[in-house]
């Protein structure tokens, strides 16, 4: 039997590491939803895992999608995101610093930050493909801050993104905070045709959500959210999020399903 070499045995090892952390994260994270060529995958959980089974307690919130085509093909122009979160979670901004567009835009991210840095309210990555001149389009990302803010009249959360690949990049989607009944009580919407323009097309965004803050004497968490486990179950699933992707020619939609541990 051939022997393997002690780095030929730690290279296979890392390698069979990675497959399994790769192949663990998709299952437990992200769920695709395909119409035509179209893919998304869908991600998005909650920390902690285990909350209150009455009232709520500070959770950080992770969102995000990732756009891809079966056949390599360039994806259409996505136009509109809509992610509606489950009742059980609650947004809190009052008394929370409050951003304005024309503070962080346009601007690089620590410029944004130096502007607005008691409106902070979350980070995370921006994707997109670009293309210029005719030629294959090109990957680009850039860090997303995520500010609270207002922009007519509504309360908003500001994803600003900075890149630099291929030159500077510099935009803000501002994401508008809606209320509705039922099992999905707080939306977030944005509308991205002045972002996009013709020449890019957005292949994922990720985006966490989390903050602590004090107002009027007391800490307040702007995410807090409780688990609605019925007497008798410490564990039970729920409709974590519901995600709708509008494209140029489609629209994908799906709804994720967690699971809590109710704490008292």
């Amino acid at each position: 039997m051939k022997t393997i070499s002690p780095a030929a045995r730690a290279a296979l090892a890392s390698v069979i590491l990675a497959a399994c952390f790769t192949t663990s994260l998709l299952a437990a994270d992200a769920e695709p939803i395909q119409r035509g060529n179209l893919r998304v995958s869908v991600s998005g959980g909650l920390s902690p895992h285990s909350l209150p089974r009455h009232g709520s307690r500070g959770v950080s919130v992770t969102i995000g999608g990732h756009v891809r085509t079966t056949d390599r093909s360039s994806p259409p122009q996505l136009r509109r995101i809509e992610l509606d979160i489950n009742s059980h979670g609650h947004l809190d901004y009052g008394g929370l610093p409050v951003c304005h567009l024309t503070d962080i835009q346009p601007s690089t991210n620590t410029k944004a930050l130096q502007a607005c840095p008691g409106a902070r309210v979350g980070e995370g990555l921006f994707f997109a493909e670009v293309a210029a001149g005719g030629q294959a389009p090109f990957p680009s990302r850039g860090r997303l801050i995520a500010f609270n803010g207002i922009e007519g009249g509504h309360h908003v959360i500001f994803a600003h993104v900075y890149g630099t690949d291929p030159l500077p990049t510099s935009y803000t989607v501002p994401f508008v905070i809606g209320h509705a009944k039922g099992t999905f009580g707080t939306t977030l919407t944005a509308s991205l045709p002045h972002v996009t323009g013709k020449s890019s097309f957005i292949t994922g965004i990720k985006m966490s959500l989390h903050r602590s803050f004090r107002s009027h004497g007391r800490t307040h968490n702007y995410l807090s959210a409780g688990c609605p486990a019925p007497p008798g179950f410490s564990v039970v699933p729920f409709d974590f999020m519901r995600a709708s992707f509008t494209f140029s020619d489609r629209k994908l939609s799906s709804v994720l399903h967690r699971t809590c541990r109710a704490v008292g």
